[in-house]
């Protein structure tokens, strides 16, 4: 944070932060300035959540990035508009439309629960944001009161999407921690059941109870795993009799095939508010800042990095189940890049037993030894004698057939390019496989001029696709000078030497990195895990752009399924102009 007497910081030469909107565990909220558009924007400095591991820290900062990428396809009245993804110092900021507004929590802390018209003209608005969100393939899974900006102007938008995700791409929680809102959180979540969409319907009907009882649904005296457990084991929380009771117990059905659709929501919500939401929500409201919580601690509506409690004594389980849940989200997968493989240790409970003399127990222990070993070499030998069969064990055959993986099936994808000033860049097209998940974002630095690169990522991120456009490249720069300025990073190491392109100004080369788990680039933490990447790459010219397209593999990959996806796919890329 800049004091009165430094400059004001700078991210991606062109965003000026000014003031602090916000904070939690996700990042920090700016009010910035654009200078290249001027204008005022929102800038999200991500922070890493307590309690993740530094050879995680990568992972998590890639992983921030592909999802606010994804939500970028997101252009809907009711959703925060994202602008722009950019790096600084590695640290990723997420640049979104700035929209003066009071979050519902602040609304309900400084004013009390609304009435029934403003918290179903909330709630409509709300869905139909998460319609949005739904159709384009994204679950929010942190819908909340603190989410949720109204404006003085009646505008109403879903925001944070911080900890949201591409349905198709693997999750970043590891076993025993999750991201979310305790008060908030849906049962499946908390379980470590699939999630869904449904989780958002859940998270939708909690923010309507808040609306209209002035609190969250669970709220365990602000702790978070105790009100986790609620939330999976305890009962559903009944809100108040009035209109809009049963859209909140049918957004909040524990099963979530049980929960009615957001159609329906909306259907019903919408008889229940008549007057313009500029109407709902009077200037009054807005007439001064939003008060503050009384205490820095996070509470169970706060975005946290849940961690895995310890396990529950025997006494504990025994106790009617009056004692606190510790049952949290399970392993969901695989992870898209560096994991350092760590044994799971599961506590197991002690029984207690009687006390016994030495010699006795010794006795008896090695007497129930030697007749289980004979009782049980005695069956062996008689079920094989009655049956015909030779005691001896078989000769060991392998029945292990060489079973060719079917190929990858590819169609069509198409990108576009646009230059860091906003300008429509170039059109292209390329086989991929329908899963891959497409990201968008400029890049500069390293020696290079500004570029635009898109890439389509597989689900479980290990296997990218990238087409990177340098315009106005030519002809002052040159394919060799790209070449030479690529290996910045020290692990860098061409497999063989530049070939040139068949029919076209450019060069094929393939080479290997080494990504280590944190520290800087090329940096090789002691203890950490590491992990080689393969790439086959294409650099040419087009008209005055340098284009690099390339496959990106595993190193363990490489050969032959890396280099035969690429030589599927590295053929296929067509600019359109």
């Amino acid at each position: 944070m800049s004091t009165p007497d430094e400059e004001p910081r700078i991210v991606a030469g062109r965003y000026r932060l000014r003031s602090v909107l916000g904070s939690g565990a996700m990042g920090t909220v700016w009010a910035a300035y654009d200078e290249f558009l001027q204008r005022m924007v929102a800038v999200k400095e991500v922070r890493l959540p307590p309690g993740v591991a530094a050879s995680q820290a990568d992972e998590l900062r890639e992983r921030t990035l592909r999802e606010a990428r994804a939500i970028a396809v997101l252009s809907h009245p009711n959703v925060i508009i994202l602008h722009d993804v950019a790096r600084e110092d590695g640290d990723p900021f997420v640049v979104m439309e700035l929209l003066p507004s009071h979050s519902l929590a602040e609304l309900l802390r400084d004013h009390g629960p609304l009435d029934v018209e403003q918290a179903a003209a909330m709630a409509d608005a709300v869905a139909a944001a998460l319609e949005a969100a739904h159709a384009a393939g994204i679950t929010h899974r942190d819908v909340k009161p603190g989410n949720v900006l109204i404006s003085n102007d009646g505008r109403i938008k879903l925001t944070d999407f911080g900890i949201a995700r591409n349905v198709s791409e693997a999750t970043m929680t590891r076993t025993g921690m999750m991201l979310g809102s305790p008060a908030y959180i849906a049962p499946e979540v908390a379980s470590g059941r699939a999630v869904t969409p449904s989780a958002d319907l859940w998270g939708l009907g909690a923010t309507l109870f808040a609306a209209v009882e002035g609190s969250p649904p669970y709220d365990a005296d602000g702790d978070p795993l105790e009100t986790v457990g609620k939330v999976v084991h305890g009962e559903v929380p009944k809100p108040s009799p009035g209109p809009l009771s049963k859209i909140i117990e049918g957004l909040m059905a524990k099963e979530p095939r049980d929960r009615i659709s957001l159609a329906e929501a909306r259907h019903r919500l919408y008889p229940l508010y008549t007057k313009a939401a500029h109407a709902l929500f009077p200037p009054e409201l807005f007439a001064s800042p939003a008060g503050q919580k009384a205490s820095d601690r996070p509470d169970v509506t706060d975005t946290q990095v849940i961690p895995a409690p310890k396990a529950p004594s025997p006494a504990a389980s025994s106790n009617g189940g009056a004692e606190k849940s510790t049952e949290l989200a399970a392993d969901p997968g695989p992870l898209p890049f560096m994991t350092a493989d760590r044994p799971t240790v599961v506590p197991q409970p002690i029984q207690q037993a009687q006390p016994r003399r030495p010699l006795a127990s010794v006795a008896i222990t090695v007497t129930a030894v030697v007749l289980f070993l004979v009782a049980t070499a005695g069956g062996f030998v008689a079920a094989r004698t009655i049956g015909g069969e030779q005691i001896s064990p078989p000769p060991k055959v392998d029945t292990t057939l060489p079973v060719a993986a079917p190929p990858v099936q590819l169609e069509q994808r198409k990108g576009e390019t646009t230059t860091l000033r906003g300008q429509k860049g170039s059109e292209f097209t390329v086989l991929l496989p329908r899963e891959w998940a497409q990201f968008t974002t400029q890049q500069e630095g390293d020696g290079l001029p500004p570029s635009s690169l898109i890439q389509f990522v597989s689900p479980r991120g290990d296997q990218v696709f990238s087409a990177e456009r340098f315009p106005d490249y030519f002809p002052k720069g040159s394919i060799e000078r790209y070449l030479k300025v690529l290996p910045s990073n020290k692990d860098f190491k061409l497999v063989n030497p530049p070939e040139p392109l068949s029919g076209q100004e450019g060069l094929a080369f393939t080479y290997r990195t080494v990504e280590w788990g944190s520290g800087g680039r090329g940096a090789k933490p002691t203890g950490q895990a590491s992990i080689g990447r393969t790439t086959f790459a294409q650099a040419f010219r087009h008209g005055t752009s340098l284009w690099v397209v390339s496959v990106t593999v595993p190193t363990t990959q490489e050969a032959p399924d890396g280099a035969d996806l690429s030589a599927r796919i590295l053929p296929s890329f067509t600019i359109a102009d």
